[in-house]
Formats: structure tokens, C-alpha cells, sequence
């Protein structure tokens, strides 16, 4: 379940090059990436300035992207480029914390309360609980006892949009989960770039 921190939006934060972030983030211990507190209060008072990005975003008409910007053993960092209507499967972390900000656009997290799961059948029962929206100003992270979720960027926003997204320890697979058929099965994870060259 991702959960967003409260903001004062009279209380302006000066946003920062995607360079400045990558070299703050670095300088984070590991503590703070075992829980979620230190990551998501770095996030929070460091936005990232849209412009600095660019080198980093490719899109695709048929999928979102996902694009390396940073990785080390303690966690990756990851631009995803979203289309207007755009979304992911429902899915996990691979028991990794994750936060995540929008820097361009917004972007809501429908979570999801897992009843019960068996990927040696591939069955599973979740059910869907709350909303929450992600905006460069409200970044969220994700409940490690309730981790399960999508991202969508809702068609009726009429926008593009980007989400930053930072994992503790990468992982290259993820658990998708289907409600409507009670299906969850372990799939596979790329890059469309890395270090904003395409693979």
C-alpha cells in the first residue's frame, strides 16, 4: 500500500537537477533504505527539476518505459515515462521497499490487500483498498506489509507524466497478480534504457 507523506505547499522546496539527486541519494546508509522514513523524507525535500530529465525519457506508444538513471548494491533509481491512459499489472516488490515521485505530470497507486496467494498454482485473491496520488510535491511510499498495487496515469488527466522511482536493493522480477481471474504468477523485468542510452 503506498502512503503519502503531508506537505505545506506554502512552504515552497527548491527543485534540483537529477545530477544533485543521484549524488544526495548516494550519500543515504543503508538504514535508510531498510526502512521507509530517511529515503522518503530525502524525496520529499529534494524534487527533482523536470528539465534535468530529459536525457533520461524515452517513451513508447504501446507501454510505459522503465529507465535506469542510477543502481548500486543498496538501490536503482528509475524515471518511467507514461502516456496518457497509461498503466502497470498489478504487482509486487519482490519484498523491496520502493518510493516513488512525479516530477512531470501526476499519477494515482491503487492498492491492493492481498487474502491469499499460491505461485506454486498461480492463485491468488486480492482485493483493491485505497487511492493515493502521486504529484512532484506528494511523493509516496509503499507499505512493505501491503505492498501490492498498479500506477496509472488516468486518461482523464490529458497528460503525459513521469514517475521516479527509487527500489531498495534491485531486483530484475516482480509477483503480477489478476483480480478479475485470481491469477498471480512471477515475471521478468528490463530496461527500456540505461543511463539514457536505449538498450
Amino acid at each position: 500500500m503506498a502512503t503519502a507523506t503531508s506537505s505545506d505547499p506554502s512552504k515552497a522546496t527548491r527543485k534540483i537537477s537529477i545530477e544533485e539527486f543521484v549524488n544526495g541519494l548516494g550519500k543515504l546508509r543503508e538504514d535508510d533504505f531498510a526502512g521507509l522514513t530517511g529515503t522518503l523524507q530525502y524525496i520529499t525535500a529534494n524534487p527533482v527539476d523536470a528539465e534535468s530529465l530529459r536525457p533520461y525519457l524515452f517513451w513508447n506508444a504501446q507501454h510505459y518505459t522503465r529507465n535506469l538513471i542510477d543502481k548500486t548494491d543498496l538501490y536503482e533509481l528509475l524515471a518511467i515515462c507514461w502516456e496518457v491512459g497509461m498503466h502497470s499489472s498489478i504487482h509486487n516488490h519482490k519484498g523491496q521497499n520502493c518510493w516513488m515521485a512525479a516530477p512531470i505530470g501526476r499519477l494515482a497507486v491503487q492498492n491492493y490487500h492481498v487474502i491469499s496467494e499460491d505461485l506454486a498454482t498461480q492463485c491468488c485473491e486480492i482485493v483493491p483498498t485505497d487511492v493515493v496520488e502521486i504529484t512532484s510535491a506528494q511523493p509516496v511510499a509503499v507499505d512493505p506489509l501491503n505492498p501490492v498495487h498498479d500506477v496509472r496515469n488516468c486518461r482523464e488527466w490529458g497528460e503525459r507524466a513521469v514517475s521516479l522511482h527509487v527500489y531498495s536493493r534491485p531486483f530484475n522480477s516482480c509477483v503480477v497478480y489478476s483480480v478479475e481471474q485470481g491469477t498471480c504468477g512471477e515475471i521478468g523485468l528490463n530496461y527500456t534504457s540505461i543511463c539514457g542510452k536505449l538498450v
